[in-house]
C-alpha cells in the first residue's frame, strides 16, 4: 500500500513521460493523488465504534467478486455492505454541492458520474441479496453504527432462521 491507501498495482504512471492530467496545476495534481481511498477519518471512526460493539467485518473489499467496486466495510455472512461517502466526492445533498472554481465543468461531470455509479452499485448489490448502507462523512459514527448493527443483527437472525428451517426439514 502506498501513502494514499492504494495498492501498489493501482499506481498510475504517465505514458511517455507526459501526463494528460485534468488537474489545474501540478500542485493540485499532487494534492489529489495524496487523497486516501481507504482508512479515512470517518471510516476509522465508524469502524472503531462497530468493533467496540463487538461486530467483526472486512475492510475495503468487493462484496461480489464479479463487481469491480469495493465497499468500505463488509459483513460477508450477513450480506451487509457499508459505504462511507465523502460529501464532496459523492454529491452530499447537505454539503457536497459546493461549486468548484477550477475545472468546474470537469468536477460537475465527475461528481455526477460518481453518484450514478453509486446508484448502480447499490442496485447490483441489492439484486444479489445484499443490504447496502451509505453513511455520509458528516454523520455521527455512533448513530451510523447503530443503523449498521441493527441491519447486521436482522440479517443474522434471518439467515439463522432459514438455516434452522432447512436443517429441520431434512
Amino acid at each position: 500500500m502506498n501513502s494514499a491507501g492504494r495498492p501498489a498495482s493501482a499506481i498510475r504512471y504517465p505514458q511517455g513521460g507526459q501526463s494528460n492530467s485534468w488537474a489545474s496545476s501540478a500542485d493540485v495534481r499532487r494534492r489529489m493523488q495524496r487523497q486516501p481511498t481507504r482508512d479515512t477519518g470517518p471510516e476509522l471512526a465508524l469502524r472503531r465504534v462497530l468493533h467496540a460493539i463487538g461486530l467483526r467485518y472486512r475492510v475495503d473489499v468487493s462484496p461480489i467478486k464479479s463487481l469491480r467496486r469495493r465497499a468500505d466495510i463488509v459483513f460477508g455472512p450477513s450480506r451487509v455492505a457499508v459505504f462511507v461517502d465523502g460529501c464532496f466526492w459523492h454529491g452530499c445533498p447537505v454539503h457536497g454541492r459546493r461549486r468548484t472554481h477550477a475545472n468546474s465543468e470537469y468536477w460537475t461531470s465527475k461528481i455526477a458520474s460518481n453518484v450514478k455509479r453509486d446508484r448502480d452499485t447499490d442496485n447490483q448489490l441489492e439484486s444479489a441479496g445484499w443490504v447496502v448502507i451509505r453513511v455520509w462523512e458528516h454523520e455521527s459514527a455512533s448513530e451510523a453504527a447503530l443503523v449498521v448493527e441493527a441491519a447486521v443483527k436482522r440479517r443474522r437472525a434471518r439467515f439463522a432462521r432459514s438455516s434452522n428451517s432447512a436443517s429441520k426439514s431434512q
